[in-house]
């Protein structure tokens, strides 16, 4: 199960006897594997400014998962073929992201632990909102060359009357620079193969005798060249139309079926080029925010836990992987450890008709311990 559950209580000793047995019995009953959470000792402030802080950073939370998902998602539609590998590409710090989570360490290098909890929360918020920034202009960068490259590729499939002519025809296909004649081109169902050669000549005037020849063949028919008089064209037209012969609007230009080639050709390799950079590019920028994401969430657990048990911070914060078969049974657990901390609370869940006064609790979660949620399985489509 690819959630887990960042949850901390106070540090002294009763509630250290309170860990010890929630360990016992979560283990004991395989309910979930349990790890320590490290969160180093960060500048406490105001209460105030804590306060206010807690707030930004549940809207950073959001922030930073939606940006995660974002490329993700992006990976996948770049990897078109080979999606089944995308998990693999998933790292953060260069290793898989549940080995990241349970052996979290505070990167103090990126995040010094000096500088107050607003500037750490806004050096999250500057550098995701960075990487947002560059996916999009990344995204759209290479969108544009997979959208013109789709819409060329798209007109060499499909049938012979809609499909590009650039690949199929050659120049002696064709009656060239004569101010009299033109060779027109005739997509001719199979069924009609022998109807079209006894017929082509009479359609109208003026049409040289024995100039059809098959060009290229589909399943459904084949294409047809015919040489007749420029005057007669329109005529030969309506007449080729009444017989089921559809006359394709083409008129032999060398240098612009040359120029379709190449463009094809352009943007197959300029999509080849930035495949790879694109990737590598992606897949460091999933790790930076992913990275930011759960020092956010480590701020989280900091704020709410002084907010929630006061001054000096002592806490214990823990990391629970949950067994599928066992979240209910898990929280129970966890509620009766820790109902000590918030009587009230505690009963509430026990009870959830009742409501607590003064606490407007109705559309979050509230337990007697500090509780965040991260759910991997957002990253997986799962």
């Amino acid at each position: 199960m690819s959630e887990f559950w960042l949850i901390s209580a106070p540090g002294d000793k009763t509630n250290l006897q309170a860990w010890e047995r929630m360990n016992t019995v979560t283990s004991k009953s395989n309910l979930s594997s349990n790890s320590k959470f490290h969160i180093p000792d960060l500048k406490v402030g105001t209460l105030d400014a804590l306060v206010g802080l807690s707030d930004e950073l549940g809207k950073l939370d959001s922030f930073a998962e939606s940006v995660i998902k974002k490329i993700v998602q992006y990976i996948g539609e770049v990897m078109e073929d080979s999606k089944d590998k995308v998990q693999e590409n998933l790292l953060a710090n260069g290793v898989d992201l549940i080995s990241y989570l349970t052996r979290f360490e505070w990167d103090m290098a990126k995040y010094p632990i000096k500088q107050p909890l607003k500037n750490i929360s806004e050096a999250l918020a500057k550098q995701v909102t960075q990487i947002e920034a560059d996916l999009k202009t990344r995204s759209a960068a290479y969108n544009n060359i997979k959208g013109n490259l789709q819409s060329l590729e798209k007109k060499t499939v499909g049938n012979l009357l809609t499909r590009t002519l650039a690949d199929i025809v050659h120049k002696e296909d064709f009656v060239l620079n004569s101010e009299y004649l033109i060779t027109l081109l005739v997509v001719v169902p199979k069924s009609s193969y022998v109807q079209w050669q006894k017929t082509y000549e009479s359609l109208s005037d003026m049409v040289v005798p024995r100039s059809t020849k098959m060009i290229a063949e589909d399943a459904e028919g084949g294409l047809f060249t015919v040489t007749l008089f420029r005057k007669v064209m329109d005529d030969f037209k309506a007449k080729a139309r009444e017989n089921r012969f559809m006359v394709r609007e083409f008129y032999f230009d060398e240098k612009e079926l040359k120029c379709e080639k190449e463009e094809l050709m352009k943007l197959a390799s300029d999509k080849k080029q930035q495949y790879g950079p694109l990737l590598r590019w992606l897949k460091v920028n999933f790790s930076e925010a992913f990275v930011a994401w759960i020092h956010v969430k480590a701020l989280r657990v900091f704020v709410e836990s002084v907010l929630r048990y006061g001054l000096p911070v002592n806490f214990q914060a823990m990391l629970l992987q949950p067994n599928r078969k066992s979240v209910k049974r898990l929280r129970d657990v966890l509620n009766v450890v820790f109902k000590h901390l918030d009587e009230v609370a505690a009963a509430s869940i026990m009870d959830p008709g009742m409501d607590i006064p003064g606490l407007q609790l109705s559309n979050q979660e509230y337990y007697p311990y500090v509780y965040f949620k991260i759910d991997l399985s957002l990253l997986d489509g799962s």
